[in-house]
């Protein structure tokens, strides 16, 4: 059962993007990533119009206003019949993800209404609040600006957000490779059908007790911290994961363990069982993009190329950016003009953005910027 807990959100921005961080005692217990010039629409209700119906898919696509790709609606035997053109009112169930488009549900009994967005969905900032009570940190005044109004009595403005650690906890969710508690590791691997998390004990294993015995206890206790990296990661769909050193038979026994360890997760991920290779097999709700894909898609580098603008700018005053972008780099910073326009919070000047088709389509280089004064 997810709880509610008082602890602070701890935002660290920069152009375009908040990364909000819950740090208790030691531990990063919740992250996530809100960009308000580019929301993911998840929640989000739309007015659209029936583009194509796909029978062989069992649903239809369905055109929505503003948005560059068609969501898909799947159709249930008891749904009305559609027809192409009809326009139809949907809300959005799962970002889109990769090269697929939203995933859309009806919304039934809605009164007739003009084409387009109808109500936006809530923030990652948003749904972070409901699970935590605490102040929320916030250490640009710009973006303290953008909390909604329901929020903002919760708001402290701070010098810094995050410390080093906090830093540093985030920086490893960017990272396959995993410390467990007892010395174990795990290397958690995304796929596009799946993610595979394998455990590995190593020589963590107690000598002194039975094999069987000393792997399973290893076992059992690493499962709490893998279920948090999945959490934190959103790592969603089908999830394998290998125990280290157990037998088929004696893998069966922590179906309890990992039931106990999920009971935490917002997203009320199932463990399915135990498949006859002896793998555990959990499937997560897919709702929105999980954080390696947001980080390596072409908004996230781009995003990445304005954290450099302004850690660069830093205590630099007068400079004029010049960031150099591939392609489609610069698409992306064009479709996010608001990330565009927060540098000169912290530089002081616009920034200028040059397409070179010679680089590498998702690679810039930050040109020394002039001084105004020069």
């Amino acid at each position: 059962m997810v709880t509610v807990t008082d602890a602070a959100l701890r935002v660290a921005c920069s152009p375009g993007l908040a990364r909000i961080a819950v740090f208790e005692n030691g531990t990063l217990k919740d992250f996530g990533l809100w960009t308000p010039g580019k929301p993911d629409l998840l929640g989000a209700v739309f007015r659209g119009r029936v583009g194509k119906l796909a029978p062989t898919l069992g649903g239809a696509f369905i055109s929505l206003p503003g948005f560059d790709s068609d969501g898909f609606l799947p159709l249930k035997e008891h749904h009305p019949s559609l027809c192409e053109g009809e326009a139809v009112t949907v809300c959005v169930t799962r970002a889109p993800m990769g090269n697929k488009g939203p995933r859309l549900s009806l919304v039934p009994d809605t009164p007739a209404a003009s084409p387009g967005l109808l109500k936006p969905g809530p923030s990652a900032l948003e749904e972070m609040a409901q699970r935590w009570t605490g102040d929320i940190l916030i250490d640009t005044p710009a973006f303290a600006a953008r909390v909604p109004s329901r929020l903002r009595e919760r708001v402290r403005i701070v010098p810094q957000a995050w410390d080093e650690d906090i830093a540093d906890a985030v920086e490893a969710l960017s990272v396959p490779d995993v410390s467990l508690p007892g010395g174990m590791t795990a290397t958690i691997t995304p796929t596009p059908a799946l993610v595979a998390i394998d455990m590995d004990s190593g020589t963590a294993a107690n000598a002194s007790l039975p094999k069987q015995t000393a792997q399973f206890a290893l076992n059992r206790d690493a499962l709490p911290e893998i279920v948090r990296q999945v959490v934190l990661r959103n790592l969603s769909g089908a999830i394998l994961i290998d125990p280290a050193g157990l037998s088929t038979r004696k893998r069966q026994a922590l179906r309890d363990c990992v039931d106990s360890a999920l009971e935490s997760d917002p997203l009320r991920a199932r463990c399915l069982g135990i498949t006859a290779l002896g793998l555990i097999e959990i499937v997560r709700a897919r709702t929105r993009a999980p954080l390696h894909e947001e980080l390596a898609s072409p908004h996230g580098r781009a995003l990445a190329a304005l954290r450099e603008v302004a850690a660069h700018c830093a205590g630099q005053s007068g400079l004029r950016p010049v960031l150099k972008t591939g392609t489609t780099l610069a698409r992306a910073l064009e479709e996010d003009p608001l990330a565009v326009n927060d540098v000169t919070v912290w530089c002081e000047h616009p920034l200028t953005i040059v397409s070179d088709p010679s680089l590498p389509p998702l690679s810039w280089n930050l040109v020394e910027g002039r001084s105004a004064r020069d």
